[in-house]
């Protein structure tokens, strides 16, 4: 296990202090600051001057249903394990498995990253009212990387030198400011010479940006919720913490929003609003105060980024998530008592340098925007599985709604595509990309994590309750395969698993139980696990559709007698029962079919029974369907049964031939019956592929069927209960000179309509 997942506990057996740990000041401070950071002073002018007072009230309200949501399920899930470091990345990580969650927490400290650019960006924008002394100093044209660059390495320097212990004293200074500069604003008059007429609720610019623009450039203000998240390893206490912290910085944040909005509609023109980035300056008591705490929320926004960001790196170099081994123990290495992650902070100011010479606020805006949209989206997603996985381990102190979960994460991808479609379905497929390379590097492991077998168990129980209380008895014309099979020789042989998954494939279910003779004790349940380990990966990489399982029983006919009363995985009744034999097995083989044939009739079971070869089905081109006199009553479970075949990739380019073998005198009353079935049943066979044979005592049956079907890839015949009897194992080594044969018998009616 990496360092970043290990703590010890105390004397009264509650988790230790981990890193340096800190209470829940630092996470509503790191959230708050964040939350009235640099959007607030930026950005929410130009969105009142651009969508109108009712338009930014409607982007506050959607951008809450995107992080009240998410505040939500953070707080229910870390009230139910200890979120240890790493945040956000540890929770989905542990929830979905580092495979999922590795793609995702890389792109969760890329979005981390790239805000401490975008907050530095804006730190530089403090400095505008200065713009010309700065150019008398320099004498060169103000750019705001003359300030970010050197403010970046500043902060940079500290972060290393002094650790998180800095940046969260500095965040009381900070904090304090911000309240001062609102309070400054909110007590300030309109602008000067403003006109009453100039002002109105439903006032914007002409020519106004897209709502859905807007929406984008203000959306990251709402993403300061979870600045606190990432401090998880240094919280002496995460489970108090992180709710407390994130919630309530939420709650104040919604407040101050509306009301700084309601006071820029009161107090500036659209015009103003949409073209002075310091608007606030001009209505606020004393202007430079604004600049001031912009300067300041700016700043600790990105040192909250510069603090989480390299945390979050660490976290997936313990987790090995990165491609290079030496790379990964490299980033999750930490100085220190508290693991201070000075290589992951270097990687990450090296990120944020080169996103900082891009310079444009909007742009990177957008960028952060997709990235937590992405990740606030996985994050309710697993609040809402939790609540349908019913997992006895999860016990969270507290619980949000699965409802307010769902809202949440349909709402984040929503808004992904009314942002940008384009780059919702890239930033998608890059994760998916990511996800396929992560999978390759862990030797192709599925690591979905318990959360989604838990809700996939709960799903599958309500519906099977829901199936068997409602179509316990389906209809006949509704019949489908539910096949049950039982073999002791599944490793010995491909052909009969491979039929199987064939018939299974998209219209039944299939049961295989792999039979071993024995007495249930701890010796043979071991063997039966490990053979269990080995089916299913045998069938994953057929990808069969099998549910597969393992019977130990002390005979063939005990173990036929017990999976006969198996249930359906698929919520309704087995209904029919495959047996197979090699035309090479020994006479004991083809006996364990005629002892089961009763057995299975005796429950009502249709019976099928496959005769295989060296041929292995051929080319899987000629599918040959032979209906008898004596027989007639299993012709539309074995006209069917060769449809479903051929819904296999496998059998796609087949044609299916039936030959109708009749007395002379009812030819043609049979033809016009089989005519009617295959039209009325829409079934792919063509006339042509239709041919009744008139028989009589003359012809031999025999020749007649090698001369048809001698080079069919399969070939169906009938039998009864009444021909076992009389035939015994000779019924079914009848046409000898055939490749594949597939014997049916219908204990129920089947309708073709």
């Amino acid at each position: 296990m990496s360092d970043t997942s290990t703590h010890s506990q105390n004397h009264r057996g509650e988790p230790a202090s981990q890193g340096y740990g800190f209470g829940t000041a630092p996470v509503f401070l790191a959230s708050i600051s964040t939350i009235l950071g640099a959007i607030l002073f930026l950005r929410f002018g130009y969105a009142v001057g651009h969508a109108g007072l009712p338009g930014v009230l409607l982007i506050i309200l959607l951008g809450h249903m995107v992080t009240v949501p998410t505040a939500l399920a953070i707080a229910e899930i870390s009230t139910n394990r200890r979120v240890e470091g790493g945040g956000e990345y540890f929770i989905i990580s542990r929830s979905f498995g580092t495979t999922i969650g590795g793609a995702i927490g890389i792109s969760l400290y890329m979005s981390q990253a790239i805000s401490v650019a975008f907050y530095l960006i804006a730190f530089a924008e403090a400095f505008r009212p200065l713009a010309g002394r700065i150019e008398e100093l320099v004498r060169m044209p103000f750019d705001p990387r003359m300030i970010s660059i050197p403010a970046l390495i500043v902060l940079a320097l500290l972060v290393l030198f002094r650790g998180a212990n800095l940046g969260v004293k500095a965040l009381w200074l900070v904090a304090a400011i911000l309240v001062i500069s609102l309070m400054f604003f909110f007590l300030g008059s309109p602008v000067e010479g403003l006109e009453k007429a100039d002002l109105g609720v439903f006032k914007k610019v002409e020519n106004s940006d897209s709502f859905i623009l807007v929406f984008a450039i203000v959306f990251p203000a709402f993403t300061g919720m979870t600045a606190g998240v990432g401090l998880s390893g240094d919280l002496a206490n995460p489970r108090k913490s992180i709710p407390l912290g994130i919630l309530s910085a939420t709650l104040i944040g919604i407040v101050i929003y509306v009301a700084t909005v309601v006071k820029l509609a009161a107090s500036a023109s659209p015009e103003m609003l949409a073209t002075d980035q310091l608007v606030m300056s001009r209505i606020a008591v004393w202007g430079p105060i604004i600049p001031i705490g912009l300067g300041c929320a700016t700043l600790s926004s990105a040192i909250g980024s510069i603090l989480v960001a390299p945390r979050t790196l660490q976290a997936l170099g313990g987790d090995q998530i990165l491609p290079l081994r030496r790379l990964n123990a490299l980033l999750a290495q930490g100085v220190g008592k508290a693991r201070e992650p000075r290589n992951a902070t270097l990687a990450t100011i090296l990120l944020a340098l080169i996103t900082v010479a891009l310079g444009n606020i909007d742009y990177v805006a957008r960028i952060i925007s997709m990235f937590f949209m992405v990740t606030y989206g996985v994050l309710c997603t697993i609040s809402v599985l939790e609540h349908f996985a019913a997992r006895p381990s999860y016990r969270p102190s507290f619980r949000s709604k699965w409802y307010i979960s769902a809202l949440g994460s349909l709402v984040c991808l929503f808004l992904m595509f009314q942002m940008d479609p384009v780059f919702a379905i890239l930033a998608l497929m890059v994760m998916l990309v990511i996800y396929r390379w992560l999978q390759a590097a862990r030797g192709g492991q599925n690591d979905l994590g318990t959360l989604f077998f838990g809700a996939m168990t709960q799903t599958t129980r309500y519906f099977q309750v829901r199936l068997q209380q409602n179509a316990s008895q389906p209809s006949s014309d509704e019949w489908r395969p539910s096949i049950i099979m039982i073999n002791s020789r599944t490793f010995d042989r491909t052909s009969p698993l491979q039929f199987f998954s064939w018939l299974c494939h998209s219209y039944g279910f299939g049961t295989y139980l792999h039979f071993i003779p024995g007495h249930l004790n701890a010796e043979t349940y071991r063997e039966a696990r490990k053979l269990l380990s080995k089916l299913i990966q045998m069938t994953q990489a057929r990808h069969s559709g099998l549910y597969v399982d393992t019977m130990i029983s002390p005979s063939m006919r005990s173990a036929l007698a017990q999976s006969l009363q198996v249930p359906g995985v698929s919520g309704m009744e087995n209904n029919t029962i495959l047996f197979e034999f090699s035309t090479h097995d020994d006479p004991e083989v083809l006996q364990e079919v005629i002892d089961g044939s009763p057995l299975a009739a005796a429950a009502r079971m249709n019976t099928l029974v496959l005769r295989h070869g060296d041929h292995f089905f051929g080319n899987r081109m000629k599918l040959h369907v032979w209906l008898t006199w004596h027989d007639y009553r299993n012709a539309n479970l074995m006209i069917l049964l060769a449809y479903i075949l051929l819904g296999h990739p496998d059998w796609h380019d087949a044609e299916i031939r039936i030959f109708a073998a009749f007395p002379e005198a009812e030819v043609a009353e049979q033809r016009t019956r089989l005519l009617e079935m295959v039209t009325t049943g829409r079934l792919p066979i063509s006339q042509k592929n239709l041919r009744i044979i008139a028989t009589d005592e003359s012809v031999d049956f025999e020749s007649l069927v090698h001369s048809q079907s001698a080079t069919a890839d399969l070939v169906m015949f009938g039998f009864t209960e009444q021909r076992i009897g009389e035939k015994g194992s000779e019924l079914f080594h009848r046409h000898r000179e055939l490749r594949d044969v597939l014997f049916v018998s219908a204990q129920q009616q089947v309708l073709i309509e």
